[in-house]
């Protein structure tokens, strides 16, 4: 069944994300912008460049933990197909992929950060409103 593969996946991911909220920190967390990471060969199923769930930035780890848990989402949109107009993720029938909004602070508007799912379990980071796109894998799958 389709749904056990996501099911696995979001349960690494929320595990991922409440590993970084235990880590000690004296103080409100800092906004940093994602480190990109260009010469790592891709480990995901895609063939996109990977990024570590632990390397996005809070507010994706933020909603990858929505994500897990089912909601409930911050904008209306969240959740809605997305189409893959741009033909930057591999091909798949209408439907397949859904996209969330990551907040992006100092953004009056939904901002530009992505996160697309696949049916299959594979998630994905876009940071420039679907131009590019990093596949998102587990830390020790890298």
């Amino acid at each position: 069944m389709l749904l056990r593969p996501l099911r696995v996946l979001l349960a690494l991911v929320l595990a991922v994300f409440l590993a970084g909220c235990s880590s000690a920190g004296g103080g409100a967390p800092v906004a940093q912008a994602p480190t990109r990471t260009t010469a790592a060969a891709p480990t995901g199923t895609s063939g996109l460049p990977t990024v570590r769930a632990s390397e996005l930035p809070p507010e994706a780890r933020g909603t990858l933990g929505l994500i897990a848990r089912g909601g409930p989402f911050p904008y209306a949109k969240d959740g809605a197909v997305f189409s893959n107009f741009e033909r930057v993720l591999p091909r798949h029938a209408r439907g397949y992929y859904h996209e969330y909004t990551v907040k992006t602070p100092g953004e009056s508007d939904r901002g530009a950060r992505r996160i697309v799912t696949g049916r299959s379990g594979e998630t994905y980071y876009t940071d420039d409103h679907y131009e590019t796109f990093r596949e998102v894998v587990a830390d020790e799958d890298r």
